[in-house]
């Protein structure tokens, strides 16, 4: 078994926006889960199932933010989007190399998620939840009921 590896919540990932900033939080707790997997020595089969959520969550995370730049006529839309593009291109690749890898370097991989999701949100997202309609209170719910279901294992509307 391998060492614990935590994505320790950062002020960085902080927007002061509650419900995105609960959004990023659960992330952060979907992330620690999936590292937590890889330190039980789980199976490749759930620690690949557990990384496509993972795209699929971003994704939809992805496309909220996206919504509300092309909406709001974000003038970093161009950049922030392609960087959006470059992380689910990433996280593909990621789940590539671990499922054709005959041998897992856990650190590494470890190492790599949890910079994958650091990056982005400490710096792309931070300046732009900073802005006027971040603030306002325009950021919904997003995917926050399909993490909280999948984290906890109860599934929504059943809690």
């Amino acid at each position: 078994m391998g060492t614990m590896s935590r994505i320790d919540w950062s002020d960085a990932f902080s927007t002061g926006i509650p419900g995105i900033d609960h959004e990023h939080r659960e992330l952060v707790d979907q992330l620690n889960a999936l590292l937590e997997l890889v330190d039980e020595d789980a199976t490749r089969e759930r620690i690949i199932a557990d990384l496509g959520d993972v795209y699929g969550d971003i994704s939809s995370h992805f496309a909220l933010e996206e919504e509300m730049m092309r909406r709001h006529g974000y003038d970093q839309y161009r950049e922030h989007a392609a960087d959006h593009h470059r992380l689910l291109d990433e996280i593909q690749e990621i789940t590539q190399r671990y499922e054709d890898a005959t041998a897992v370097d856990t650190e590494a991989f470890k190492t790599r998620l949890a910079d994958w999701f650091q990056v982005h949100f400490s710096t792309f997202d931070a300046r732009l939840h900073r802005e006027d309609f971040m603030v306002e209170g325009e950021a919904g719910d997003g995917i926050s009921a399909r993490i909280r279901e999948r984290i906890s294992g109860v599934p929504r509307g059943r809690s």
